[in-house]
C-alpha cells in the first residue's frame, strides 16, 4: 500500500478569472481564523487536509495534494500517468465556523506534468513525488484565511535544505476518520532521511497519517514548511509516510506558470505566519 486518494475509499462516499480572487499578505496573522492549514477539503466527495497558504500577490491559494482529485484509485500514484479531475473542479473547504467555502482547483501538478510531457527518465522523481494542487479562494472569503498552523504556529518560512536522519518534524492532520477528535491531529515525528534527489522525505510519527490526512503540511524543527503528506509505506518502517518536498514542488510550479489557471505571471510563494512556532509537548499528539 503506497498511497491513498482519500477517505472515500475507506469510509465510502462522503475559465476562472484572477480578478475574482484576492491575496492575503506575504506575512499575516489572524486571531480567530476559520480557514487555515489543517482544515478539511472535499473534492468530489474525497476528503483531504489542506497544507499551507500561498499567494502570487493577487490570489489566495490553499494547498492540497494533487492526488486528492485523482481518478485512478489508490494504486495510481505516478503523477505523469495517473488521472485527475480537471482544472476548474470545485473544492469545498470546511471552515472552523461550520461554514463551507467553495474554491476552485486551479493548479494540479499531475495534470501540469502530463501537459508539458514530464515523463522521461530525467523527470522520474518529479513524476513520483510532485504532488501539489492549489485551490483558489474567492475574494469574498480571502479575509477568512490565515496561514497559521494550528497547535504549532508557523510556518516561519520555506525549508530549502531538506532533512537529515533523526531530524524532528511536525504536522497537523485532520482526517474525518478521527470523528472530530482534534487531540489526535497534532503530530511529532522524525525524518528517516531524504531520497529521490531531495524530492521526498520519509518520516515516521507515532500516530501515522491516515486516509483523510492526505495533503497535510509538515514542518521542520524550526517551523519551516517542509512538504506535503503524499504516500504511506509498509517498508522500511511500517506506518511511515512520504512527504513531498515543498521547495521542489514550488520551484517546479513557478517554472511552469502557464499550467496555473488564471496566473498573473508572478511566482507563487508560501505565506508565512507571525505566530511563533512552538513544538508540541512530548507525548501530546506526537511521540
Amino acid at each position: 500500500m503506497r498511497a491513498w486518494r482519500s477517505v472515500t475509499a475507506v469510509a465510502g462516499a462522503m475559465t476562472l478569472a484572477a480578478s475574482a480572487y484576492a491575496a492575503v499578505p506575504a506575512t499575516a496573522a489572524t486571531t480567530v481564523p476559520t480557514i487555515h492549514p489543517g482544515v478539511q477539503t472535499m473534492t468530489n466527495g474525497a476528503q483531504c487536509t489542506a497544507n499551507f497558504v500561498y499567494t502570487d500577490g493577487s490570489t489566495t491559494y490553499l494547498g492540497q495534494a494533487a492526488h486528492c482529485s485523482g481518478t485512478g484509485g489508490n494504486t495510481a500514484t505516478d503523477g505523469c500517468t495517473s488521472g485527475s479531475l480537471p482544472l476548474g473542479t470545485k473544492v469545498d473547504v470546511l471552515a472552523d465556523d461550520g461554514t463551507t467555502v467553495t474554491g476552485t482547483m486551479v493548479y494540479n501538478s499531475w495534470l501540469a506534468m502530463q501537459k508539458v510531457g514530464a515523463n522521461d527518465a530525467n523527470d522520474a522523481n518529479a513524476c513520483a513525488y510532485n504532488d501539489l494542487a492549489l485551490i483558489a479562494i474567492p475574494s469574498a472569503d480571502a479575509a477568512k484565511v490565515s496561514p497559521t498552523v494550528p497547535f504549532f504556529g508557523g510556518p516561519t518560512g520555506l525549508a530549502t535544505t531538506g532533512t537529515q536522519q533523526g531530524d524532528m518534524v511536525y504536522s497537523y492532520g485532520n482526517s474525518e476518520l478521527r470523528l472530530g477528535l482534534t487531540q489526535l491531529s497534532p503530530k511529532e515525528g522524525i525524518s528517516l532521511g531524504d531520497s529521490a534527489g531531495g524530492w521526498t522525505h520519509q518520516v515516521y510519527t507515532m500516530t501515522p497519517g491516515i486516509p483523510g490526512d492526505s495533503g497535510s503540511g509538515f514542518l521542520t524543527a524550526d517551523g519551516k514548511a517542509l512538504g506535503v503528506l503524499s504516500t504511506v509505506e509498509v517498508a522500511p518502517v511500517p506506518g511511515s509516510n512520504n512527504v513531498g518536498d515543498l521547495s521542489h514542488e514550488l520551484t517546479w510550479l513557478n517554472g511552469h506558470l502557464g499550467q496555473l489557471q488564471g496566473s498573473n505571471g508572478s511566482p507563487v510563494h508560501l505565506v508565512t505566519s507571525s505566530t511563533p512556532f512552538t513544538p508540541g509537548i512530548l507525548g501530546v499528539g506526537g511521540l
